[in-house]
């Protein structure tokens, strides 16, 4: 096991999960209650990541963030950052390409409640704050829960982004992904099976999060 990969991927999957649920939070319930006629482009477009192929997204983050390029060569020069082949731009890549993986559980929670309950919150004299906080937020805790484990367990066996963006440097960005590509092409194959049983478990224990928050869900209506 490289545990030095394995510590860059935990800290890669909590940081974009924490970067991620406030602002998915805020766009999943908007997308969930919203009447505006240009929502399903603005889905679709959170979609994408889902559809195109890692080094595709990786490829067009490497070419903008890129010293080479007018933004990254900005960044560089007035505020000293370089995204590229660095664990903060690896956290950028990973955020945007983990959108869709924590915007739709909490969308299709924030969606399941009925608009009557809010309404009758309001009639009650909750402001809509309050009401989200006391009422809404409770009952779409399933979606919240299943949003972060997917988000965490995708960013964890990530390898196209992380590579195009991140590259393989040691102690930085060489995450498990990289590890054990890099254990493969080594032929270090009882390593290679260490680390790949590590993510697969990983991402058995996602699904079963996902999967007793949706058998938590119909309580909520009782």
């Amino acid at each position: 096991m490289d545990w030095q990969a394995a510590r860059i991927s935990l800290a890669l999957a909590v940081s974009t999960a924490l970067l991620l649920l406030p602002f998915s939070v805020w766009l999943a319930r908007w997308l969930a209650t919203t009447a505006w006629r240009g929502r399903p482009v603005l889905e679709a477009l959170l979609m994408l990541p889902l559809l195109l192929p890692p080094t595709v997204i990786g490829f067009y983050l490497l070419t903008t963030l890129g010293q080479g390029s007018p933004l990254g060569a900005w960044l560089a020069r007035s505020l000293g950052l370089r995204l590229v082949f660095s664990f903060e731009g690896l956290l950028l890549a990973s955020v945007l390409v983990n959108l869709p993986f924590m915007v739709q559980p909490v969308q299709r929670a924030f969606a399941a409640i009925p608009n009557s309950l809010r309404e009758a919150a309001w009639v009650c004299g909750l402001s809509p704050w309050r009401a989200f906080w006391k009422i809404e937020l409770p009952l779409a805790w399933p979606g919240l829960l299943a949003g972060v484990a997917l988000t965490m367990a995708h960013t964890l066996g990530e390898f196209g982004v992380v590579l195009m963006v991140g590259g393989s440097i040691e102690g930085e960005t060489k995450t498990l992904s990289i590890a054990i590509y890099d254990r493969v092409q080594a032929f270090d194959m009882g390593s290679a099976h260490i680390m790949a049983l590590a993510l697969v478990g990983a991402s058995l224990a996602a699904l079963a999060l996902v999967l007793g928050a949706d058998k938590a869900k119909p309580l909520q209506d009782r």
